[in-house]
């Protein structure tokens, strides 16, 4: 299923520059001719393929829409509604869409009350919209009750040529939680698919268990990360389960076990990568434990673990607090002079590889405000407010240990209103949680969360990141005197630049010109590893275009 990459020469057309933009050093962006007024909001770029660009719209919160581009141009091509079939007088939600080695396929969801059935199912589509009345069930989960069904969660392989999907849901009654995992080919037939329920003892103290994270690596192996947690009040310790289940394709994908062994810490949360030298990297945050058991529960610093597939060990376990210039920029010097812990409130939403084997994990302080809701019944609307701050920036060296820390500066919020709220891949009920950083829902895309957050790219050994930001802090990289974001609508492209040793460079519009386009970080189609395919408006002017870091 490997797919060949071709190379790619970018000609930058006269037709694609368009009107005068906010240029930074170091950064190229291009645009594509402006879109049609035709209110379709891009949540979502699919990928590219045989010289097209497909994309997802979305229209009055519930219409999908199909939209076909020009690779070179980026001139729309066609955009047709998505009309998805019902099954059984059942009405699909629609899930996702992706392109598998070339095929689309449209996903949706089916619950079937009176058999507790959470059905999902996909279907090839046409370019015009129209998919195949052939589709496979991809999952028939059994839950407890349709309040209690449960999430899809979707991970694409690095190749695009499979698909990996799991389902998670709790059974109260029973106090368990079942997982499903499965994986698809290009053609959507079943590779792999297990199943297995958990069952927790409410007896036990701070009982928590946690589905971290999923992964799939370059050989069609599965990997799923599960942490178990609670206080032996006896022992007056913190008891840290923290596995890593392990289905190896050459091995049948027969299911192995991977203990990390982890005493007096707690683990918070986990984020996975697998590298191409058959290994696995676990990062996340960890907090200190009490002298009678009790986990403090804030951040003290970040551990990594690397897992050796070739014999399924853990090779290394380091945990790095974080140091006092990192504290003093999240916490304040008053608050770090006296040692206090980082609130729990970042998410992990990358993780690099370095050119030494080292990695870069990006930090970000994420939050969700979730308002009153107003109105009667089905008519009632909840005002949502998301909140993405400043990155932890922390480098490790190859064994693991801190090579250097920064923070980038940022402060972000988009409010929106909605008919129902869903966290995307990170959901929780009780002791149970899935999933880490917050995926902005594709109905609540194209109102403003599509813009917060940050793009990084990593090219000779430099890290770049790139945001919306106030025009007003230009040149700041002092956390205590930077602006909030404000009206994104008025935000310009910012690039933060840090080296080897962690040093922050800052590159700014040349000259900010009104009125341009916006970058929208939430929707873009990584190309390689120094150009992107993104997204951007002004009001009501949209526009695909492309992103290159040059040299």
């Amino acid at each position: 299923m490997r797919k060949f990459l071709l190379s790619f020469v970018f000609i930058a057309l006269v037709s694609l520059i368009g009107n005068a933009q906010n240029k930074i050093e170091k950064i190229s962006m291009t645009y594509g001719e402006e879109l049609p007024e035709d209110k379709q909001k891009i949540v979502k770029i699919i990928g590219e393929h045989n010289n097209k660009i497909y994309a997802l719209g979305l229209k009055d919160k519930e219409d999908y829409f199909l939209k076909v581009f020009e690779s070179a141009s980026m001139k729309p091509i066609s955009s047709n509604q998505i009309v998805i079939p019902q099954i059984s007088d059942r009405e699909i939600d629609f899930e996702d869409i992706f392109l598998l080695n070339g095929k689309l396929y449209a996903i949706g969801s089916v619950f079937n009350k009176k058999d507790k059935i959470f059905n999902l199912v996909g279907s090839e589509i046409s370019e015009k919209g129209v998919m195949s009345k052939k589709s496979t069930t991809l999952f028939d989960a059994s839950v407890a009750k349709k309040s209690e069904r449960g999430s899809f969660y979707f991970k694409l392989s690095q190749d695009e040529g499979a698909l990996l999907i799991m389902h998670a849901s709790k059974f109260p009654k029973e106090d368990a939680v079942k997982y499903d995992v499965r994986l698809f080919d290009d053609y959507l037939t079943t590779l792999f698919k297990y199943e297995e329920k958990v069952v927790f003892d409410d007896n036990k103290k701070d009982f928590e268990f946690s589905i971290s994270d999923f992964e799939l690596n370059y050989q069609d192996d599965v990997f799923i990360v599960i942490n178990e947690s609670y206080r032996d009040s006896k022992k007056k310790e913190q008891v840290e389960k923290f596995q890593v289940h392990v289905f190896k394709r050459a091995n049948g994908y027969k299911k192995e076990v991977v203990d990390i062994n982890i005493k007096g810490k707690e683990i918070i949360n986990c984020k996975m990568m697998s590298t191409n030298n058959n290994s696995l990297q676990l990062v996340g945050f960890y907090s200190s434990v009490r002298d009678n058991g009790k986990a403090n529960k804030e951040l003290k610093g970040i551990y990594n673990a690397t897992v050796n597939l070739t014999n399924n060990t853990n090779d290394n376990l380091k945990f790095n607090e974080f140091d006092y210039p990192t504290k003093v920029k999240l916490l304040g010097e008053r608050r770090a002079k006296k040692g206090k812990d980082v609130k729990p409130l970042y998410n992990i939403t990358h993780i690099i590889e370095k050119n030494d084997g080292g990695l870069i994990v990006l930090s970000e302080y994420q939050l969700v405000i979730v308002g009153s809701s107003q109105g009667i019944g089905p008519l009632a609307f909840t005002p949502v407010t998301y909140v993405k701050n400043e990155i932890i920036i922390t480098s490790l060296k190859p064994d693991g240990s801190l090579d250097w820390s920064n923070v980038l500066p940022k402060e972000q919020s988009a409010a929106i209103t909605t008919m129902s709220i869903g966290l995307g891949f990170s959901g929780s009920s009780g002791s149970f949680t899935v999933g880490g950083s917050i995926m902005i829902p594709l109905t609540q895309m194209g109102k403003g969360p599509e813009y917060l957050g940050a793009i990084p790219i990593y090219k000779n050994g430099i890290l770049n990141i790139i945001f919306n930001d106030n025009v007003k802090n230009k040149g700041i990289t002092d956390i205590e005197k930077i602006k909030s974001l404000g009206n994104y609508n008025n935000a310009v492209p910012t690039l933060f630049i840090f080296d080897d040793k962690g040093s922050i460079t800052r590159k700014d519009p040349e000259e900010v010109i009104k009125n341009e386009l916006v970058l929208r970080p939430g929707v873009y189609y990584r190309k390689s590893q120094n150009e992107l395919i993104t997204y951007s408006s002004r009001k009501k002017q949209d526009r695909l275009g492309r992103l290159i870091l040059e040299n």
